[in-house]
């Protein structure tokens, strides 16, 4: 089942390019957030499993990536990121139970949500949170000034194409996509980090169901930055053994998105 592209112009009068994938009889609606540098294109197949399982997805290229509008791979402020995905969970809110399924700087979106005071989804999924970075000292300094005296200075993502996933072609097809973003500004870098330790500082105001999905072995947003989610009332950890960071693109990938089909189940009947 194909995708049907469309548009979102959200408060600012900024244009988002959608995907849809609709369900024959829908019991739920899901919105996807992708992650940092990439873009909704790269989720057909998750969409199309979500909906196969009787979930209506809309996911959406984060402003500034893909062919949303925007400056390239900028973030002015990381409220705009939760802002958005505000919108687009409105644009499809409804009688039907409505669920948010983020990935690492997405599921950042996401967690950031959860924690706010704004109208919450029936659950949120989040796969490879990325609450914490591990980076050197060097580096976390230079997040904090350069967006100070140089914002739009552009940086290049230090992304390895093995991390993603041990399927040679994920990192292939990654590479030679020409909506990725080889880079980002500053500014991007140091709103992320900034809303990474300001939203783990709240992961007590979360009130909903919580799925937290990491792979044991990914090397780009590390295990132990999901972890403080484990400590959530409301929140259920799983973590799969000698699985990267792109979960949803392993060989497993079936068994993966399955595990987060019954729990969507198990949470859209209650």
């Amino acid at each position: 089942m194909g995708s049907e592209t469309g548009e979102l112009t959200v408060r600012d009068g900024i244009t988002l390019r959608t995907r849809r994938w609709s369900a024959e009889d829908p019991k739920g609606n899901v919105v996807l957030v992708h992650g940092v540098a990439e873009h909704s294109g790269r989720w057909e197949h998750v969409g199309a499993f979500l909906a196969d399982r009787g979930y209506n997805v809309l996911a959406y290229d984060w402003r500034g990536h893909g062919e949303s509008e925007g400056l390239r791979a900028h973030i002015e402020t990381f409220e705009n990121m939760v802002d958005d995905l505000d919108e687009v969970m409105r644009s499809v809110e409804g009688e039907l139970p409505l669920f948010v399924y983020g990935h690492s700087g997405g599921a950042l979106t996401a967690t950031a949500h959860a924690v706010s005071d704004r109208h919450q989804p029936q659950g949120f999924v989040l796969s490879a949170t990325a609450l914490s970075a591990d980076i050197p000292l060097l580096f976390r300094v230079a997040a904090k000034v350069l967006p100070r005296v140089a914002p739009k200075l552009r940086l290049k993502n230090p992304i390895d194409g093995a991390h993603l996933s041990r399927d040679p072609a994920v990192a292939e097809a990654y590479f030679a996509d020409p909506l990725l973003e080889p880079a980002a500004t500053a500014q991007s870098g140091g709103e992320i980090l900034a809303a990474m330790d300001r939203t783990r500082a709240q992961l007590h105001q979360i009130r909903v169901p919580v799925l937290v999905v990491h792979g044991a072995d990914d090397q780009l947003v590390p295990p132990s930055a999901s972890a403080p989610l484990a400590a959530v009332p409301t929140a259920r950890r799983r973590l799969y053994a000698g699985l990267r960071h792109e979960i949803h693109n392993e060989p497993e990938q079936h068994e993966v998105l399955g595990e987060i089909a019954d729990w969507l189940d198990e949470q859209a009947s209650v």
